[in-house]
């Protein structure tokens, strides 16, 4: 049962340039972006304490300053929060593997990319990893079509529906949500994103496992261009805040 889990610690990927919010990045962190009232990073840690998380290792580079000064010691949110800090750009895999202290000494760690507001239940992945002996677990989440879809008919003369950017449970996609045992750290590179390299050879050798969230109940949007901004802001809004969705912890 989940209940029964040693807490993992949890750690945020909060080093990249965010180049596709910029100008608002070329002063401002993209993990301190405001969406609605809190910034992004801000979401991310009241998800993981709400889930029980109150140990954080922030993962920073760019304008990492301004995160350490905006965050501290994360006393203000209720949590205790560490930094690893990497003075050139190494990638989240890089950045996973200058953390790698910490990684082998935590017999599991909960990890977030910087750009992800969600409130699915990171102990699903924890119990996943754990009873099934594996090296990581990716939360996967169902694909949300950026366009409107058509149904055509038979003779592909009329539009017999039209769905406003569905959710598409056929499919699939990384939702930026992991949970990893210290062996990962073996398959890390200095340099370069895990999606590319470690991923790639934990699933040649089945090592990488999934779990699916479904949305809803869970919320999840990652937050990559303007547009994105705007959409979670009222998504947001419309459910009640980030935890508003979920009925029961």
């Amino acid at each position: 049962m989940i209940g029964e889990i040693t807490m993992a610690i949890a750690m945020i990927l909060a080093g990249g340039y965010g180049k596709r919010l910029r100008p608002l990045t070329l002063e401002v962190p993209k993990p301190l972006v405001k969406v609605g009232e809190k910034s992004v990073i801000e979401y991310q840690i009241e998800w993981l304490k709400y889930y029980g998380f109150d140990e954080i290792v922030v993962l920073a580079g760019y304008l990492k300053e301004k995160i350490i000064e905006h965050l501290g010691s994360g006393s203000k949110y209720g949590v205790t929060i560490t930094y690893v800090v990497e003075d050139e750009p190494l990638g989240t895999g890089g950045a996973l593997k200058n953390a790698g202290s910490i990684l082998r000494r935590n017999e599991i760690v909960v990890v977030v990319n910087g750009d992800v507001i969600t409130n699915l239940d990171p102990r699903k992945l924890v119990e996943d990893v754990k009873s099934r002996e594996l090296v990581a677990t990716i939360a996967a989440v169902p694909l949300r079509s950026p366009y409107g879809i058509l149904s055509i008919d038979e003779e592909n003369r009329l539009i017999v529906d039209f769905k406003e950017k569905p959710i598409l449970y056929e499919y699939w996609i990384n939702g930026g949500v992991y949970a990893f045992t210290p062996e990962i750290v073996d398959y890390l590179p200095e340099y370069g994103d895990i999606e590319k390299t470690a991923f790639p050879e934990l699933a040649n050798n089945n090592k990488l496992g999934v779990v699916k969230y479904t949305t809803p109940p869970y919320y999840w949007k990652s937050i990559d261009t303007h547009k994105d901004l705007e959409e979670a802001s009222k998504e947001l809004q419309a459910i009640g805040g980030l935890l508003g969705s979920l009925s029961e912890k």
